[in-house]
């Protein structure tokens, strides 16, 4: 079936293109769902901002753009929804549920799993939802979730002062006593900065050295 025959269904009665619609009702679902969850919490000020300010500003951003996709879908032809694989949306959902059960202390049951903090949680939920293509590559995907992590840590914990759990309390004695909690995710943050930059060096290395053996094959 050709593309331009792909439009047309799209573009049959009020729905122009049904894959914008379903996105935007999506996203304008998602952002329902985040201003539910958050609205018990306080939202605070600019200078004092509570833990509902930001999610709640995010999901009013995704709930616009929701809109946007929807009146798109309404006054543009486009694409019409097409058979999509289920691994996308069941790997995401399994990345926010093990960056959940990670970050602070959860139990359900018999089951009960310790609060591993951010450095932990970040990582393995970056890594999850990587694998939501099959055209994921494992080192680039580390390198990702070993910088974005830091960047989080330092934006919501130092920049904007939310109480974010670093890592489990054992590591707490892993560190001088004198120091603040700023001081320590700073350095933890520079540290994964840093493992990031080191995986990345090392990943240049070993292409360099294919490129040479091929090269040098080629040349003999």
């Amino acid at each position: 079936m050709s593309i331009s025959h792909e439009r047309r269904r799209g573009s049959r009665g009020l729905i122009r293109s049904s894959q914008n619609f379903v996105g935007g009702l999506s996203l304008v679902a998602l952002a329902a769902l985040a201003l539910w969850l958050t609205q018990a919490l306080p939202q605070g000020s600019l200078r004092a901002m509570g833990p509902a300010m930001l999610p709640d500003w995010l999901a009013i951003g995704v709930g616009l753009c929701g809109l946007a996709l929807i009146a798109a879908a309404v006054l543009k032809d486009g694409e019409a929804l097409e058979r999509s694989s289920l691994r996308g949306p069941v790997v995401v959902v399994l990345a926010i549920l093990a960056f959940a059960v990670t970050i602070r202390p959860f139990s359900i049951g018999a089951l009960s799993l310790p609060g591993l903090g951010l450095v932990v949680a970040g990582p393995l939920g970056i890594l999850i939802s990587g694998y939501a293509t099959p055209e994921v590559r494992f080192r680039p995907l580390l390198v990702l979730a070993l910088s974005l992590t830091p960047f989080c840590m330092v934006l919501f914990g130092d920049l904007l002062n939310l109480p974010i759990p670093l890592f489990h309390q054992s590591l707490a004695s892993l560190f001088p006593d004198g120091w603040s909690q700023k001081q320590i995710l700073r350095l933890t943050a520079a540290l994964m900065a840093m493992a990031a930059l080191a995986v990345a060096l090392t990943g240049r290395g070993r292409r360099t050295s294919r490129i040479d053996v091929a090269i040098g094959t080629e040349q003999g």
